[in-house]
């Protein structure tokens, strides 16, 4: 919970944690994470100062940032079904962060605000604990078989436009799930929760569901990029947000709940099979290094998307009209994701014809038609 809520605040430093990525072992970064990013939420909850503050935060952000371009990569590297690891493995997160907002609220109210960040940071130090257990125990580690790509290996050209293609594609997918981020509560208040008393709280309990139910759209959308080619089902995630965006535009009611559903969750199940691209078409020393820069700037310059909200807002007096800036950066998204090439299907073997059986002597038949003869 402590990654997910500061994560946002400080992306840049994804990129840089990639780049440094022979500096140690993957799965050694993955341990700094809970140290650090545990040992700054302390440090923030006890800062003095507004320089304290900085600093805590600063550190919480610089740590947390590890886990996804090293933990992501060592993921794909280590396992067989890909989607399905990487499903779960946002499933988690996805849940992380819907309850981050309840449990630092909780602890906010009960106790005080700095209880939200010492109690979630002595947690994430203890399961720091836990992990070098295991780690010193052999259960995890860099030791274990690297699982190599069964397809061919991609060409340099192919490389190369399927990192400028994703790329695009990232940006424009982040840009909406920012965005939509930002503004479902005020969509639901505007349409669904006009002069209903603490329509700020319902709105924000929904918000929670629309994520709570979406989360599992990624163990979908992983068991799909297992068995289907991966850039159909990232591409179809792409081409289903157009009428999912168009529906929401003109929904109201409690339909703009179940069209917020299913825009988040086809937004979010797409992520197996864009990390398994990313991953199909970058070799493998530079695997880290590749999501840290697809992160950058899928959190980064997403944040745009962010920034948009209240542009709209103060030119329409409604944030319903971002919707139609949505459908635009999904078409882009779609179109980016056709011209990404199709990962090649692994040669069949051929089928081996059956040696033939000797003669019997004398005959010219073979033991075998002397058999089936009599």
């Amino acid at each position: 919970m402590v990654v997910g809520t500061r994560l946002r605040s400080f992306r840049c430093s994804r990129a840089t944690r990639g780049l440094a990525r022979r500096s140690l072992e993957p799965i050694e970064d993955d341990g700094c994470v809970f140290f650090g990013a545990g040992g700054a939420a302390i440090i923030t909850g006890l800062a003095q100062s507004t320089i304290g503050l900085f600093i805590g935060l600063t550190l919480m952000g610089l740590f947390a940032s590890i886990y996804h371009p090293v933990g992501i990569a060592w993921l794909v590297q280590h396992s067989e079904k890909r989607g399905r690891s990487l499903g779960v493995s946002g499933l988690f997160g996805s849940l992380g962060t819907a309850a981050a907002a309840i449990v630092a609220g909780t602890l906010a109210d009960l106790v005080s605000w700095r209880a939200a960040f010492i109690v979630p940071g002595i947690l994430v130090m203890a399961l720091g604990v836990v992990f070098l257990f295991y780690m010193q125990a052999g259960v995890i580690g860099d030791h274990d078989a690297v699982v190599k790509d069964r397809e061919p290996e991609p060409s340099a050209g192919e490389m190369k436009r399927a990192f400028i293609t994703l790329l695009m594609t990232v940006v424009c997918v982040g840009m909406i799930f920012q965005g939509t981020t930002v503004v479902l509560p005020k969509i639901f208040s505007e349409r669904l929760l006009a002069g209903v008393p603490d329509s700020a709280m319902t709105a924000g309990f929904l918000v929670s569901l629309v994520y709570l139910f979406a989360a599992g759209a990624q163990i979908i959308g992983g068991e799909l990029a297992d068995r289907l080619p991966i850039k159909r089902v990232y591409l179809g995630a792409q081409l289903f947000l157009l009428p999912v965006l168009v529906a929401a535009f003109l929904a109201h009611s409690y339909w703009i709940v179940v069209f917020a559903i299913l825009l988040v969750s086809l937004n979010t199940g797409g992520q197996s099979a864009e990390n398994m691209l990313v991953a199909r078409y970058t070799p493998l020393a530079w695997r880290s290094r590749a999501f840290g820069v697809k992160f950058l700037f899928s959190l980064g310059v997403s944040s745009l998307g962010v920034a948009l909200v209240p542009l709209v807002y103060g030119i329409y007096g409604s944030v319903g009209p971002i919707f139609v800036f949505f459908m635009g950066f999904a078409a882009v998204a779609a179109i980016c994701a056709a011209f990404i090439p199709s990962p090649a299907q692994p040669a069949k073997p051929a089928a081996i014809a059956p040696a033939p059986t000797p003669a019997e002597p004398g005959t010219g038949v073979s033991r075998v038609q002397a058999a089936r003869n009599a």
